[in-house]
This record gives C-alpha cells, structure tokens and sequence, in this order.
C-alpha cells in the first residue's frame, strides 16, 4: 500500500488502484491512527509516560477510556496482573482515593526492589497491595483470592506475559472474581497488529491476547466482549486508538 498525503487529501494507492480519502474523514482518521500506532510502537512512545511520579506502561487514551470504566463499575478491588513499575496501580489507586471507595492488588512474577520501594513510600500505597509470583500459579491465585472479602466486586486487568497460553490461563484463572457488570481486561491486543515491527515475533500474529479471548469466549456464556462506551462524544469518531483492541470483557451473569 502507497499512502501519499497532500494537505487535505490522502491518496491511497493498492493494487493499482487509486482511492482518494479527505483528511478529515472517520476512514482517514482510522488510517492515520493506524499509521500513529505503528510508528509509536517503533519509537517505544508509551514508555514516555508517568502518574504522579511513576513511569505508566501505557498509551494514554486506553488509560483515560478505562478509568470511566471504572468509575461507573465503581468496584470495591481491582486486581492487576503485570506491576512493572506501578505507574497503573497508582493511577487506579488515585481513581479510588477521589472515588472515596476501592483498592488496588497488583501482582507480578517479579517485583524489582527499587520499583517495590518506590510503590511502598508513594502517597497511594495505603490503597495498593503487591503479591509477588507468576499470576497463574495456584499459590499466588489463593493469595488474591485471600484479600477479597465476601461479597465484594471486583474488576480485572491482564497486563502481565501476553502470550495466548498465559492469558487464556488468566481469563480462567481470574473471571472468578470479576461481578457482574464488571470486567475483565485483557491489555494488549496490539501485539497481532504489529507484527513484523522491532521487538515482535512472526509467531505474534496468533500468539496474542486476541487470541486467547477468542478461545475464552467459546467456552464461556457469561461474559460477552463489549467495547466501553464514550460518555461524551461530540464528534465523528466512534472507535478507540488503542493498544487494547476487543480487551473488554464484560460478566453479564
């Protein structure tokens, strides 16, 4: 595919023929944003963020787009699998703290002692609780299960090891304690998207998180992918961009 963009137009040229797109179409928008995407993930963009003051793995509209998730579910815990450097488990911690309800358990295989400090002296650690070990071992799953209490809801984001084999293990593993009407969260679906740029893998184009929810929904009635929905939209565009494409996981009973 020839992308040519000259002021308002943008030219596409695939297979020999021609199309022309205004720029400020929902299609080129799309296009572009695609184009944004790929180049960001070349260029490590979403490793240039921090929430009040620790680095935030992620791109920034998914950060806005999920925290209106979370502010209508309003869940008494949310579990978060991949720690890193805790900027999430901060920003969810923050939502809480203003929300006057909710706490953060973050889990990781590895919790590296200066991010581990770092977390524990930051003003939200009140709300944060860290289980150190691989999200699928069962000890580590009866250690979460151990913090949640009866009757609490829960909301979960996988954002730890992206192959299928481990996030369909976490979509089984971790359902369990999502409420109905919450989610599950399966980040990092772009995987599939950017095959072929710096850092992937071939085999990324079915060993993704897209896959593993595709074979967790055919074995399971009680969720349904569904997109978060735009609060307010006062303009054309109706789609995310996103490094979570089909991430939301929504338990309907």
């Amino acid at each position: 595919m020839d992308i040519r963009i000259n002021g308002d137009n943008i030219t596409i040229i695939e297979n020999g023929a021609e199309r022309k797109l205004g720029i400020g179409t929902p299609e080129a928008f799309k296009l572009l944003s695609a184009l944004w995407l790929r180049s960001g993930w070349d260029n490590k963009h979403v490793y240039s963020f921090t929430w009040m003051g620790r680095p935030i793995i992620q791109l920034p509209e998914d950060i806005i787009r999920v925290q209106e998730v979370i502010y209508r579910v309003k869940p008494d815990v949310l579990i978060e699998t991949g720690i890193a450097h805790g900027g999430s488990l901060i920003f969810y911690a923050s939502l809480f703290k203003v929300m006057g309800k909710g706490r953060v358990i973050g889990v990781d295989i590895e919790i590296r002692a200066h991010n581990r400090k770092a977390i524990e002296e930051h003003d939200m650690c009140h709300l944060i609780t860290m289980i150190e070990g691989s999200s699928i071992d069962n000890g580590v799953i009866g250690k979460v299960r151990s913090q949640i209490k009866r009757g609490e809801r829960g909301l979960v984001i996988l954002d730890s090891n992206h192959t299928k084999e481990h996030v369909l293990a976490e979509l089984r593993a971790y359902s369990e304690f999502v409420a109905v009407d919450s989610y599950i969260v399966a980040c990092d679906g772009i995987a599939k998207e950017v095959v072929g740029a710096p850092r992937t893998k071939p085999e990324w184009a079915t060993d993704n998180p897209q896959s593993a929810i595709k074979d967790f929904l055919s074995e399971r009635n009680d969720f349904v992918q569904e997109e978060p929905v735009f609060q307010f939209n006062e303009g054309e565009i109706k789609e995310r961009v996103t490094y979570w494409p089909g991430a939301f996981l929504r338990r309907v009973k």
